[in-house]
């Protein structure tokens, strides 16, 4: 009797929820009519927004429908994502702004190239940008309402929006993972909705759905722009630069909604202040549309604008005013929070209201913010100083190459150099390296991508406080206060064709230089060719080869010379190497029959996925060596590691973990494995793992964080100033060692977000890798940290 009596008193406990009477008009604003000619949300998807989370293929359907059935809105398929999904765009406005649309880009472009007349007749541009985190899908389902109202909704009020307003509207800023996220929800979704937040429905499964198909996180993508989703979204940007881009997001459950501005004191330095006014300006809009449904909300404490990577920092230093939205998030339909049951339905509404206030003060504001785009421009080429930044390797044409195509994907104009030059020991070589000049209309961006900032008005940062490109891909570069080394403006950007020269009957070789060269190797092994690497520099044939040079025999191979040629020539030119045959295998150094090299095998690689492992830097893992390198990679999941055979692969890889996840049997496993021969990489806090189970004996160095004169208040933001959000940093290398080999210099720039400190090796010969003295090159940093940083190994 008394666990009958338990059951039922578990059975009053959850609530539950429902969402059975949900209504198109719970979010519409009132006494507005509608055009009952175009398709309501229902009508195509079969239920209203909120009860069911929108799969990507639904929402796609309703869009392409809404384009045909309203002559204010076209649509625009701008690509595919790794998962083939389409990356649309609606770009909804008037009529008669349509019958003009190109005429209306045109003229909006010239406010910033100073070419521009008046503002005074010309609509305001908005791109308004929903869920590029897969898991925070109140966005995106906002999105399919606010589409049909402005569709839809009739009258002066509407007419006046639109003939004032050009709307970018990109409904899905991640596919992939909004597409994950929804099955997720809606397979985890009751009839009577449990919310108590420990039921399944809001745990989403390893790796969960914020990320896209190789799991980055796409809202640190848009200067980069490395994934397909950020090239059409970057693309259409710049074919417009908006006044205003909204980013919508979710965050934590216990919270309400935040609009920016956020804490201006962390807004970076390149950004004008009247950014920051205009934004607080805005923020009143989102204000009054909130009181009026009695939606909590909080601004000016949280979130900062210094990385330009972000959707909500992009556009500032663009001429643009970037607003980030975030939701406290149901996570699914419905969940018990701090501020009562959280539903789905609430977070749509907040977001679809947020949308319209954007519109609203867009409309109000229209001849300031189009002012303010136009004098951005204006004072940055008043400002912009003369002189070129060049930047290049002299051994790797790809790394420049790949830096170069960002730039042209942000419309910064860049050069060939005039002649090859030296300067401060660095060669830079004609197609190697690239030259920018500092005034252009992109003047300001191009200093935010090439500064290195040590200084900071504050000491905390929501993200990166250092991102300076060169240095990123490792690259040579110098600043020159004059044009003279300036060469031909590059229009069209394209790899230097290289190849494989003088045919062989005896040897090629192949330095490992280029950032394209395991690709190469890997195919060279996979075809069944020996191949060896040469552990000390040689010249041969008036030629100087650098350590790590890779041999192919010709003779005892398992195709013929002929074969080899034409192989060896196909796979240099599709992966922009340099492949040299030899006749000789006598040289000025270690011969081509020396011991010094070292026979190569074909590795067998398994990256661990799944519970415990940061998914973000799998992911990265795994992205290039599939997307990059074309090399077959292996995905081991952590909860099935024990049952798996591991003697089917040479290497595996620990991305960073939560150490606890990893049980005592896969350790022992691992151990075993490593016994009989395997290699184990560690990433970044895979250090400590590698110390707790004695892997590898590592010494850590631990700051102390004693907080002294500081009050309770003051805590987080101590404790903060302590985080190393990411910098840049100088360490030297020993480049004898294998790690090191394909550098061509002793230094190397490395970026770091961790307060993992090892000391280094009391065996020079140990530490291949090892910080500088003072190794801070860009960034932020406290000076305990700086202090520990110094002298400790990256690499063990």
């Amino acid at each position: 009797m008394k666990y009958l009596f338990s059951i039922i008193i578990s059975l009053f406990f959850f609530t539950s929820f429902s969402q059975e009477n949900l209504s198109l008009d719970y979010y519409l604003p009132e006494g507005i009519v509608y055009n009952k000619k175009i398709p309501t949300p229902q009508s195509v998807l079969g239920f209203v927004p909120g009860k069911w989370h929108v799969t990507h293929d639904k929402l796609v359907e309703y869009m392409k429908i809404l384009a045909e059935a309203s002559p204010r809105i076209t649509l625009e398929d701008r690509g595919r994502t790794f998962e083939d999904r389409p990356l649309i765009l609606l770009t909804i406005t008037s009529e008669k702004n349509h019958q003009n649309l190109e005429q209306i880009r045109t003229q909006h472009i010239q406010l910033t190239e100073g070419t521009a007349s008046n503002t005074t007749s010309m609509p305001t541009i908005v791109y308004q940008g929903f869920s590029i985190h897969g898991n925070e899908p109140s966005g995106s389902n906002a999105s399919l309402i606010t589409a049909y109202h402005l569709a839809a909704a009739q009258g002066s009020e509407i007419d006046e929006l639109l003939n004032n307003t050009i709307i970018l509207f990109d409904p899905s800023l991640n596919p992939d993972g909004l597409q994950r996220f929804s099955y997720w929800a809606n397979t985890n979704k009751s009839k009577n909705i449990s919310t108590d937040p420990q039921d399944r429905e809001y745990s989403e499964v390893w790796p969960g759905a914020r990320t896209n198909h190789y799991w980055f996180d796409m809202n640190r993508d848009w200067l980069p722009v490395q994934l397909p989703e950020s090239r059409a979204r970057i693309k259409t940007f710049h074919n417009w630069y908006p006044n205003i881009l909204t980013d919508h997001h979710e965050m934590g459950t216990n919270s309400t909604f935040f609009f920016q501005p956020g804490i201006q004191s962390r807004t970076h330095p390149l950004t004008p202040k009247l950014n920051q006014e205009l934004t607080k300006k805005i923020a009143n809009y989102h204000a009054e549309a909130f009181n009026k449904i009695g939606s909590l909300y909080f601004t000016e404490e949280n979130f900062d604008d210094f990385y330009y990577g972000k959707g909500s920092t992009f556009p500032d230093i663009n001429g643009g005013i970037g607003i980030l939205f975030e939701q406290g998030s149901s996570r699914g339909h419905a969940q018990e929070t701090d501020n009562g049951i959280l539903t789905f339905p609430y977070t749509i509404r907040n977001q679809f209201t947020a949308t319209l206030s954007t519109l609203e003060a867009a409309k109000a504001m229209r001849i300031e913010l189009l002012q303010y785009q136009k004098n951005f421009y204006a004072n940055a080429r008043k400002e912009a100083q003369s002189g070129i930044y060049i930047f290049g390797n002299e051994k790797d044409a790809s790394s420049a190459y790949h830096l170069a195509e960002i730039l042209k994907r942000h419309q910064i104009n860049i050069y060939n150099l005039k002649n090859d030059i030296t300067t401060n020991g660095k060669n830079f070589k004609k197609g190697y390296s690239y030259a920018v000049p500092k005034n252009q209309k992109q003047s300001r961006l191009i200093k935010a991508m090439f500064e290195k900032r040590t200084s900071f008005q504050d000491s905390l940062f929501y993200d990166i406080s250092a991102w300076t490109f060169p240095l990123s891909f490792n690259l040579d570069f110098i600043e020159k206060s004059n044009n003279a080394d300036l060469g031909a403006e590059i229009k069209e950007l394209n790899f230097i064709k290289n190849k494989t020269t003088n045919k062989s009957t005896y040897a090629y070789l192949m330095e490992w230089h280029e950032y394209y060269t395991p690709a190469v190797l890997y195919k060279i092994l996979n075809k069944g060719l020996r191949a060896k690497v040469g552990m000390k520099p040689f010249s041969i044939e008036n030629q100087s080869y650098d350590y790590g040079t890779i041999l192919i025999p010709v003779q005892n191979q398992n195709i013929g010379a002929e074969e080899i040629y034409s192989f060896l020539q196909k796979i240099a030119s599709e992966n922009h190497v340099n492949i040299t045959g030899v006749s000789t295998g006598l040289t000025a150094g270690i011969d081509l029959g020396s011991n010094q090299f070292r026979a190569l095998s074909t590795p067998k690689i398994a990256l661990l996925t799944g519970n415990g492992i940061t998914s973000y830097d799998a992911g990265e893992i795994w992205h290039l060596m599939d997307q990059r390198y074309n090399i077959p990679i292996t995905k081991l999941n952590t909860d099935f590691l024990t049952r798996k055979d591991l003697s089917r692969y040479t290497h595996i890889i620990l991305p960073n973990s939560n150490d606890q996840m990893i049980g005592e049997n896969i350790i022992l496993k691992l151990k075993t494995w490593i016994q009989n021969g395997g290699t184990l990489i560690g990433y970044r806090n895979a250090a400590h793992f590698f110390k707790n189970n004695q892997l590898m004996n590592i010494e850590f160095i631990n700051p102390e964080n004693n907080a002294k004169q500081i009050s309770f208040e003051q805590k987080r933001d101590f404790f903060g100033a302590q985080f190393i959000g990411g910098a840049i940093f100088q360490a030297k290398t020993d480049r004898s060692h294998p790690i090191n080999f394909g550098y061509k210099n002793n230094t190397i720039s490395l970026f770091r977000n961790t307060t993992h400190f090892i000391k280094a090796d009391k065996q020079s010969y140990n530490n291949p890798i090892q910080y500088t003295k003072n190794p801070l090159l860009s960034g932020y940093i406290s000076k305990k940290n700086l202090d520990s940083l110094s002298n400790t190994v990256p690499f063990r």
